[in-house]
């Protein structure tokens, strides 16, 4: 299969390894808002399959997007209208990692399923994923992955890990995680079956930041200690609001089985553990090679 990533950050760099193993990848830094750029792009390496990982999240969080509404319009919503268009053209496939973070609560303890309408606009990030969405459901080519607080083994910015830890005071709040391994089983399975509609891809089961930073001073590092605040007091730091969400992957389920989120971060933090010296003193800044490996 001859798949065309574009995002050469965080999740895209280490997803073109992944896919490497057993398909044609070519990672791309394209301006995806270019069309002409994108059909040159596809036409030129034959591509079956478009990942669309890119996309701005802000640095160092989503308050940046609250100050570069343009940038993250291009990046969030353009960007991924003109992949859609380019798919539903040619009929190649679109797979595009989207974000639960336009959810708050959790929906009685259900979860919120890929039927339920958004309930958080608070941030304009979180309105840029809505309105992407909301185009790109219509493209029966395309296939939606939502994620929420990206984990993984290895530091990074983006780590949701590598994030709270580096936190003075931080929250406790229930919310649904990614394990991004878990995640590119899925971008696999999506490809081999040619998945399409929106799918929640996050570990069963939501689990709080208390619960995460206790099991990181258990197996990565017995000396680490933390705060917790209030959500009223996160206030004073943030420029936006923040969305705390429980997705339901009852339809995910249905097509992979991925272990419960704390299984998945016990297994992760044990491989954390051993880029912990790595880690000390770059929690400022790690830059992406170190997801890498």
């Amino acid at each position: 299969m001859k798949i065309i990533i574009y995002g050469a950050g965080f999740i895209g760099t280490h997803l073109e390894k992944n896919l490497a193993a057993d398909h044609e990848v070519v990672l791309l830094k394209t301006n995806i808002t270019s069309k002409e750029d994108i059909e040159r792009d596809v036409e030129n390496f034959g591509a079956q399959v478009i990942v669309n990982c890119a996309g701005k999240t802000g640095k160092p969080n989503i308050d940046w997007c609250e100050d570069h509404k343009k940038e993250t319009l291009d990046s969030n919503v353009l960007g991924p209208i003109v992949l859609s268009d380019i798919s539903q053209a040619k009929g190649i496939r679109l797979i595009h990692v989207s974000s639960g973070c336009i959810y708050q609560g959790d929906n009685g303890g259900k979860g919120f399923s890929e039927l339920d309408a958004p309930n958080f606009c608070g941030s304009f990030y979180s309105r840029t994923k809505i309105w992407a969405e909301e185009y790109l459901v219509s493209n029966p080519h395309s296939c939606i992955l939502r994620l929420r607080m990206p984990i993984t083994a290895y530091p990074n910015p983006k780590n949701f890990i590598t994030k709270i830890v580096g936190y003075e005071k931080v929250i406790s709040v229930e919310n649904s995680v990614t394990i991004i391994e878990d995640l590119f089983r899925v971008i696999r399975v999506a490809i081999e079956k040619n998945l399409s509609g929106v799918y929640n891809v996050t570990n069963p089961y939501p689990i709080t930041h208390k619960e995460i930073l206790d099991m990181y001073k258990e197996i990565v590092d017995p000396s680490f200690t933390y705060n917790i605040m209030s959500l009223e007091e996160l206030k004073k730091y943030a420029k936006a609001p923040r969305s705390n969400c429980v997705l339901n992957t009852d339809k995910l389920s249905q097509v992979i089985q991925l272990d419960d989120s704390r299984v998945a971060l016990r297994k992760v933090l044990e491989e954390y553990k051993l880029h912990f010296k790595e880690m000390q003193g770059k929690k400022e800044g790690i830059n992406d090679s170190c997801f890498c490996g």
